[in-house]
């Protein structure tokens, strides 16, 4: 299992690797939540989301040996850049086994990266049988998206800054909104404020339709999506909890928040009009559950932007809509 000390070595590597994102504000923010809302845009981080931490601080980790040998990786498509960057830094080849109905923009961000992009189709076909063939064949080791305690540890660094940037802005009691797919950037963070400042707690947030965090909080057990398509906020799109993640989540996480499809493109709107940041829906849902639920906040908010790869239609759409 993730622990403090793992976290705290995995920034350790990461220093002079990864940028320390900075706390934003907007008083016009504010307003519309009702309450002081601080954002984390890691959409400014390497590849545009937080995923450069957890994919650096798992390679890095690696053996010379075995690292020389290639990785690979499952991923709709920040995940994906973040181990194809990690990888070139490191000299060593990757595969990185997408959706064919991934963004554009992040397929074509992974194969600029260096890696070889192998397309599946997530309806008809199974990406882990995929990647258990291709990894058997030609000795590559998988980083996993989430539910691997070293890319957990990564992630945990965003919670590490989250902690000190608190403690700069006199922050002392907060909700920490983070966008949640299998958990691995909520579970991290939890952890690290745990460890660093415990009046500060993880709320995860993620699409109506596709809240199983949310649902497995309250449930107490798993609970899994009925489907892996049909919201805008494709980033955070997964078949359930990780079991890894859960269990962290579980104990140290408030309850789930889930948003809309159209709340989550309004935060697009207002995260680049307010903040001067380009945020994807997935990346927004954490912002949109600040700006449009905050019945259960405290007065004070923290949230995580986590990415930033939108692409021009989406993000013309919002504009068109919200704008």
């Amino acid at each position: 299992m993730t622990s403090i000390q793992m976290i705290e070595a995995a920034r350790d590597r990461l220093s002079g690797r990864v940028r320390r994102t900075p706390l934003l504000s907007s008083p016009f923010l504010d307003e519309i939540a009702g309450r002081r809302i601080f954002v984390k845009p890691e959409c400014l981080q390497h590849t545009g989301s937080f995923k450069f931490r957890g994919a650096w601080s798992a390679i890095s980790a690696l053996s010379p040996e075995v690292r020389e040998k290639g990785v690979i990786a499952f991923s709709s498509g920040n995940h994906a850049q973040g181990v194809a960057l990690a990888a070139k830094l490191h000299g060593i080849p990757s595969v990185i086994v997408m959706p064919s109905d991934a963004p554009r923009i992040k397929i074509a961000n992974t194969r600029a990266f260096g890696a070889e992009v192998v397309l599946y189709d997530r309806v008809t076909e199974d990406r882990d049988a995929i990647g258990a063939r291709l990894s058997q064949e030609r000795g590559l080791t998988l980083i996993r998206p989430f539910d691997e305690p070293l890319v957990i540890a990564g992630q945990g660094t965003t919670g590490l800054e989250i902690a000190e940037q608190a403690g700069e802005e006199g922050i002392g009691t907060a909700d920490v909104l983070v966008p949640t797919g299998g958990g691995g950037l909520a579970s991290g963070v939890a952890l690290a404020l745990e460890a660093k400042a415990p009046a500060l707690r993880v709320r995860t947030c993620e699409p109506l339709g596709f809240d199983d965090f949310a649902r497995s909080l309250e449930a107490g057990t798993i609970q899994r999506n009925a489907s892996q398509t049909g919201s805008i906020c494709d980033a955070i799109v997964t078949p359930q909890p990780g079991s890894l993640t859960f269990p962290i989540l579980s104990r140290l996480a408030g309850p789930g928040i889930a948003v809309s499809d159209d709340e989550a493109l309004q935060a697009v709107v207002l995260a680049f009009s307010r903040l001067k940041i380009a945020v994807e829906p997935g990346g927004a849902v954490a912002l949109a559950a600040a700006l449009f639920h905050g019945e259960t906040l405290s007065d004070t908010v923290i949230v995580i932007a986590s990415g930033g790869n939108i692409d021009n239609d989406v993000f013309d759409a919002a504009f068109k809509r919200f704008g």
